[in-house]
């Protein structure tokens, strides 16, 4: 008699990106396990902890081609009701409880991760000079009596005009609520905390001299939060998460998509980058004995389409040509207004937009490397979801935006996976024996150095798989053209069912139990991320009429944990010496940190956004040309005399050698 087998479900956990094809009948905690997603489950599958609580998205998801709905789930069962209650109908479920009969998009949340993601957007070292907007000043006042009974109000803008000289001061009305209360609990000795010397936006009782602000890089994958003291200019403390709106798409064109196919598109995904911040916002604050209500100001920033998202603007207009933002300034909001649960009269400051997919988070990078006081000629990076570059110097100055995708997130990647414990980071390949050496975050050894059981690789992340790829071109697996070279005799090259593929672990190196591989179709994956970043470059140096770099400088989590001699041998970007091209940590959050801490770089950032030329890649006619030549490693044109010099030290493959253009094309 015939078996047959049980018909397969397409399921994606987010925000991880894994996926892939799950039985019918599937476990849900079981089918996480299987791609390599760590749950919680303390009770061991006994439904007693509640520990593996996920949220399964509903609606049409474009970009697997599924339609994902709660009904795709077996029945609710009675531990699920106690465990969640009223979360149920937010579309909670436990993992433990629920089996895959359809198609889902399941969201993971922080608290049900058992390996965290590991996001590298520490605070770099810079020298800012203190002048925020937020100021506190120390008032010791005359209580009223019959003889004199002024208003508290008009007592303090009094006495505030005889003191401080500040006239036209205003009060924040939640402020003006609490003012009687505070003035009398302090005996009439207050501190007040004013906003750009023109509004107060707090009254506390007695002496209180610490400020705190909240500087925020929204990024597309990556959410980074920096607690500040507004008087040292010291950071506190740092939180970071992946952004909850991965669930409803992992780069900034689907997110768009979703807000304009789905009626409540835009509150959806407002809602989650709000409880996002607020998340960063109150663990930030718990670490160091704080609450949120202390945070008087918040600065962000984030590219264009995450801007209006979390503003909460309609996004359809920067999905289309000519891509406008609804506003290109700077804006001051309440966050009350937005959502935040930070003190209630706090401001918001969000960085002004260079132009419709170069947002406030490249003006971060503008004045936190201030390329417009610079002599030599720039390249700077900022590596994501989308690639933001701008080149130049004081002389001038330009932009550019390209869809690199989420490749170097570890999407569209077989065994890919974003950074976190048990992901390959590093990778080394012996030129003559063809054998891959790697280590994976978490573990100070390599690979080789271990036990195969104590290795637990899990997957690979983005600087992983720029290293596997350059790596395997180096020591001729593949050719220029990111093909495997034919001929081959080795056990770790093999066809399979992508076509071609290397293994990099094998599968008692792994946690997943089955060999991790790189295929044809990843390393074209990662071409494609690739090539575009460099068209956009090259056609960036035409316009400016560059031959070559002074500089590259690698902005963002990403490129300061990628390989720069690996990234140039691909062709990431374009040659330049070695010893000139390196990592400043996530400038773009440095930004948002400096413009909370100082409001003259403000103004800077309002002035430089709009003196930065924004170049339109989509309608440049030679981009075509130059995505094609860049697909070749590390081009098929353009010479790379500095990756030949690393090369002669390094050693590579003779065919590598031969692969590499000697001219540096006009």
């Amino acid at each position: 008699m015939a078996i047959t087998e049980e018909p397969k479900h397409f399921v994606v956990f987010q925000p991880s990106g894994r996926r892939g094809h799950i039985e019918e009948g599937t476990w849900l905690l079981d089918a996480a396990h299987e791609l390599g997603v760590e749950l919680e489950t303390i009770c061991g599958k006994m439904r007693t902890c509640g520990k593996c609580k996920v949220r399964i998205e509903e609606g049409s998801f474009e970009r697997y081609g599924i339609e994902s709905s709660r009904a795709h789930l077996s029945k609710i069962i009675e531990k699920e009701r106690e465990h969640l209650g009223a979360q149920l109908d937010d579309g909670y479920r436990l993992a433990c409880a629920a089996r895959v009969q359809g198609n889902v998009v399941v969201f993971v949340p922080e608290e049900s991760r058992a390996v965290k993601q590991v996001v590298r957007k520490t605070a770099t070292e810079r020298v800012i000079n203190v002048q925020p907007a937020i100021r506190k000043v120390y008032l010791e006042l005359r209580p009223p009596t019959l003889q004199n009974p002024l208003g508290d109000w008009e007592r303090v803008t009094d006495a505030m005009r005889r003191v401080f000289h500040l006239d036209h001061l205003g009060i924040d009305y939640r402020t003006l609520l609490e003012l009687s209360q505070a003035l009398r609990a302090g005996e009439w000795k207050v501190t007040l905390t004013l906003w750009m010397n023109r509004e107060i936006v707090r009254v506390e009782p007695g002496l209180v001299e610490r400020s705190i602000g909240l500087a925020v890089d929204v990024g597309t994958t990556t959410v980074a939060g920096y607690l500040c003291d507004l008087k040292t200019g010291e950071v506190i403390t740092t939180e970071a998460m992946m952004n909850p709106q991965v669930s409803y798409g992992e780069d900034v064109m689907s997110r768009i998509t979703y807000a304009m196919t789905h009626d409540d598109g835009l509150a959806k995904l407002n809602r989650a980058i709000i409880e996002g911040l607020n998340t960063i916002a109150k663990n930030a604050t718990e670490r160091v004995g704080l609450t949120p209500g202390e945070i008087l100001e918040v600065v962000l920033v984030g590219n264009t389409a995450m801007h209006h998202l979390f503003t909460n603007i309609y996004p359809e207009h920067v999905g289309k040509a000519p891509f406008p933002p609804t506003l290109h300034h700077s804006i001051d909001v309440k966050a009350r207004d937005m959502g935040l649960r930070v003190h209630s009269s706090a401001n918001v400051h969000i960085l002004p937009i260079e132009a419709g997919f170069v947002g406030a988070d490249n003006v971060g990078v503008l004045i936190a490397e201030e390329p417009y006081n610079q002599d030599a000629l720039e390249l700077i990076i900022d590596i994501g979801t989308n690639g933001e570059l701008i080149m130049g110097n004081r002389t001038k100055l330009i932009s550019s935006s390209c869809a690199t995708g989420p490749a170097f997130e570890g999407a569209h990647i077989k065994f890919g996976m974003r950074a976190a414990p048990g992901s390959i980071e590093r990778v080394r390949i012996d030129l003559q024996t063809l054998e891959a050496r790697f280590k994976v975050i978490g573990k100070e050894l390599w690979n080789d150095e271990l036990e195969p059981e104590q290795i637990g690789a899990r997957g690979i992340c983005g600087s992983g798989i720029i290293e596997v790829i350059a790596e395997m071109f180096r020591a001729g697996i593949i050719d220029k053209t990111g093909r495997f070279v034919k001929g081959l005799q080795h056990p770790r090259v093999r066809k399979g069912e992508d076509g071609d593929e290397y293994v990099l672990a094998w599968a008692n190196e792994t946690s997943i139990g089955k060999d991790m591989t790189v295929s044809i179709k990843d390393i074209r994956a990662l071409q494609l991320a690739k090539a575009a970043m460099y068209a956009g470059a090259k056609l960036m140096m035409r316009r400016l009429g560059l031959k070559k770099l002074d500089r590259v400088i690698l902005a963002g989590a990403f490129g300061s944990y990628i390989d720069r001699e690996r990234s140039m041998l691909l062709g990431l970007f374009p040659d330049c010496e070695l010893s000139n091209v390196y990592a400043v940590g996530n400038a773009a959050g440095d930004g948002a940190r400096i413009a909370l801490l100082n409001t003259d770089k403000r103004e800077e950032a309002n002035r430089y956004a709009r003196q930065v030329e924004y170049v339109e890649l989509t309608v440049e006619p030679a981009f075509e040309r130059e995505f094609m030549y860049a697909m070749h490693l590390p081009h098929m044109r353009d010479a790379f005399p500095n990756v030949e010099t690393w090369l002669d030290k390094e050693g590579c493959a003779a065919s590598v050698r031969a692969a590499l253009p000697k001219v540096l094309a006009a």
